[in-house]
């Protein structure tokens, strides 16, 4: 099997900075995980937040900890930092080989999306953001490792995208068609999300938008060239404007 993981992400109309924060980083007992938060607000302020949480959340996980006890101490160190005055989303998606399984932990009112073969699942049990106050606990789901699974989370900017002419996005159909035209790759996945909202925004996001995208491969699925398929790959494209 292979697990693959691709970000898209995009910042509101007409700041500077996205209040959206993602990073990856490797398991010390084997695996993955991506980490996506957003800070209350947008630019500069929202940019500290999001930041804050997940150098925190991340250097807990590169210790040993578990996903929920690292979502839980952030929450409590947001709040202790800020005194409860400011909030964040927090995800954290992992494939854990210790366990086999992948984990879904939340702290985001913006369901996860899980698909498996064809079936699509909205994974959207109440989760309140952190920072406004201490002892908040996440939503955790955990799956089987296992090939065709595809789990999809995103900040709410995709929820907003195209409020301003009464639109909504409806993200669970979105993912169908998008997997009905064949077997796209985690990056196919995140970017096709992020054009139809950016489309439903008019070109003008009204929000950060961020679409992390999770998927399980089994091997011929992928590239199976003698050594090919032990190689570890990580691609990171940052457009820049002067």
């Amino acid at each position: 099997m292979e697990v693959q993981i691709a970000v898209s992400k995009v910042k509101k109309y007409a700041t500077s900075t996205s209040g959206d924060t993602v990073e990856v980083i490797e398991r010390p007992n084997g695996g993955v995980s991506v980490v996506m938060a957003d800070g209350q607000s947008s630019g500069r302020g929202a940019k500290w937040v999001s930041s804050f949480v997940v150098r925190k959340v991340i250097s807990l996980l590169a210790e040993g900890v578990r996903d929920g006890a690292a979502a839980r101490a952030a929450a409590d160190a947001l709040f202790t930092e800020r005194k409860g005055k400011v909030s964040a989303t927090l995800t954290i998606l992992s494939a854990d080989l210790l366990s086999e399984t992948i984990v879904c932990t939340r702290n985001n009112p913006a369901p996860v999306l899980m698909a498996h073969n064809e079936t699509i699942t909205v994974l959207s049990e109440e989760s309140p953001p952190i920072g406004f106050r201490r002892n908040i606990r996440p939503v955790i789901n955990q799956f089987d490792l296992r090939p065709s699974l595809t789990l999809v989370t995103f900040t709410d900017g995709i929820l907003h995208a195209g409020s301003r002419d009464g639109q909504s996005m409806d993200t669970a159909t979105c993912l169908q068609s998008i997997l009905d035209e064949g077997n796209p790759t985690s990056q196919e996945i995140a970017d096709s999300l992020l054009h139809h909202a950016l489309r439903l925004d008019q070109g003008r996001p009204c929000d950060d938008i961020t679409v992390v995208v999770l998927r399980v491969l089994s091997m011929d699925e992928t590239d199976s060239r003698h050594g090919e398929n032990l190689i570890r790959r990580m691609t990171v494209r940052l457009p820049i404007q002067k």
